[in-house]
Parts: C-alpha cells; structure tokens; sequence
C-alpha cells in the first residue's frame, strides 16, 4: 500500500468492533509516532493517556456524558483511546529539560549551537507568550500536528481511527488531575476495527477538487 492508497481508505470510523483488538507489536508503532511526531522548534508540548483496558475506557467515557454521549460506544467498542493533552504553558524549567535531551541525544557539536538552538526556541515562545498572547493555542497547534501523524500512521498500519473533539474536557482534566500536572485535554483519538455495518466505511470519500485548493507556482 502507497501513501495515497493509505489516504484514501483511511476515514472517521464510526462504529468499532469490541471484539477485535490491536496487537501489541502493531499498537506500539502508534505509540512510536506519537513520541516522534514533529513540532515547531521540537517543544514537544504533549502527553498522552491511554486506555486499552475496560476500566480505562470507561474513565475517558466521563467526558461523554450529555451533549457528547454520542462518542461514549465508540470510546468502549475501541481498542485503543489516547487522550492529547497540551502543556498550558512552557517555562525555561521546560525549555532547558528539553535542551539537555537534546544534548544528550547527540543533536549538538558544542555548546555554541546549543545555545543557539535554545535561544531560538525561547524566541517562539516569548513570541507567544508575551506579544500573540496565545501561547496554548500555538502549543495546540503542534498537538493536532501530532494528531495528523497518528491518524496517517494508523492508515498506513491498516487502523481504524475517529479523532474526537465532542468530549468534555473540563471533566476529563479533572478526572486525571491534569490542571495540577500543567496540562490540558486537546482532543482524543479512538483506535481499532471497524465493524462490517460502519455506514461510513461504505460512503465515498469527499474532498475538494485539486484545482481549487492547489496553486502551483
């Protein structure tokens, strides 16, 4: 399967089949895109809580209740449910833990380079912080990011997947005391099967023609 064979069949699923669930060997490639997605200046301002287990599941099912009940069968039937949550904020505690990995992985000659790197990034998000005033949103702009990279890695891994924004996140921070820990709930991302009746599985996909959205130059 190409990438655009991969592009086509992947869609929004539905409805999931409890009773089919990832193998370990394949779920852990999932895991693999999610550590090593991209982000601007490498931030990486993310975590993830997942749920493979009944019990978990049904903790992520608090964020379902009324107007979003509608996710709750598909948070249960699914395989997998990673939760995307975003740091509220970056500090230069954060900035220098993300420097000294960094370093320690090789990426730097010497400390002139080093240090270039860590004022470039302080730049962004002093940018942000102080002049844009939108500091999470650029920080959720790098989770969805990574959200794209996890969708794309489980078409190609033959996944299904729905992404969610219909959970309540004030009740999913407070269920995994995230206020506290500096993060926040962006989005979740249900994995599995898709079952044999999924009506969405049997529309065909609909996107913009190539000469509206393409300007080639």
């Amino acid at each position: 399967m190409n990438l655009t064979q991969a592009l086509e069949k992947r869609y929004s699923t539905k409805s999931f089949d409890a009773t089919k669930k990832i193998p370990d060997d394949v779920w852990s490639q999932i895991e693999d895109s999610l550590r090593l997605a991209p982000s601007s200046t490498n931030v990486q301002p993310w975590h993830f809580i997942i749920a493979s287990t009944e019990e978990g599941k049904k903790r992520i099912t608090k964020g379902t209740e009324e107007p979003f009940h509608f996710n709750t069968s598909k948070i249960l039937d699914a395989s997998h449910v990673v939760l995307f949550c975003t740091k509220t904020t970056v500090d230069e505690a954060y900035l220098q833990h993300v420097l000294e990995k960094e370093d320690a992985d090789g990426r730097y000659k010497d400390d002139e380079v080093k240090q270039m790197m860590h004022g470039g990034r302080s730049m962004f998000v002093n940018i942000h912080k102080d002049d844009l005033h939108d500091l999470l949103h650029w920080l959720e702009k790098q989770t969805y990011l990574n959200i794209g990279s996890a969708l794309l890695g489980a078409g190609v891994l033959d996944i299904d997947a729905l992404p969610m924004e219909g959970i309540d996140i004030g009740k999913l921070n407070e269920e995994f005391g995230l206020a506290e820990k500096g993060f926040t709930v962006t989005a979740a991302v249900a994995f599995g099967y898709r079952t044999e009746d999924d009506f969405n599985a049997k529309l065909p996909k609909s996107r913009l023609d190539a000469e509206e959205i393409f300007t080639k130059i």
